[in-house]
């Protein structure tokens, strides 16, 4: 099981880089998307209404520029995670099988499906990876009452 764990973490790994990837090239999308929307407008419009139009477009221009901060930031820190290392403690960069799941300590990023398994893809510094941390095959663990034990980490 530990080389198909290993296996499934390169692909993992690949995988978290696309979703990444891809929340970039959205964020970049709509910031170029919204600045269009507004030079278009600009031309047909007077008045109230352009200022208006103005102003939602310059929102939404910020809150793509804020997602797409956040998206090259998950990128910087996935880029610091390698995947080659092999350890017998949870750490940075591990893929930890549970009695419960199948977790990543990487990035915040949630589920990510990679079939036919379902990965937990979960920072270090989060609530849950701060308690995973550590840790070592055959140990148990407890997280909002609930409890899981380490059985493989690759």
């Amino acid at each position: 099981m530990n080389k198909e764990l290993n296996e499934l973490k390169t692909k993992l790994y690949k995988r978290c880089h696309e979703i990444v990837n891809e929340r970039i090239d959205h964020a970049e999308q709509g910031i170029c998307y919204a600045k269009d929307a507004a030079t278009d407008d600009t031309k047909s419009s007077v008045g109230d209404k352009y200022e208006t139009t103005r102003e939602m477009m310059q929102q939404e221009i910020n809150r793509n520029e804020r997602q797409l901060a956040e998206a090259n930031r998950l990128k910087y820190q996935l880029d610091g995670v390698s995947v080659a290392l092999a350890s017998d403690i949870v750490q940075l960069g591990s893929l930890v099988q549970t009695n419960d799941g199948l977790f990543f300590l990487a990035i915040a990023l949630g589920t990510v499906e990679l079939s036919p398994y379902s990965f937990f893809v979960i920072s270090p510094v989060s609530p849950f990876g701060q308690t995973m941390l550590g840790k070592r095959v055959g140990e148990c663990l407890t997280f909002n009452k609930r409890s899981y034990q380490i059985l493989a980490i690759v």
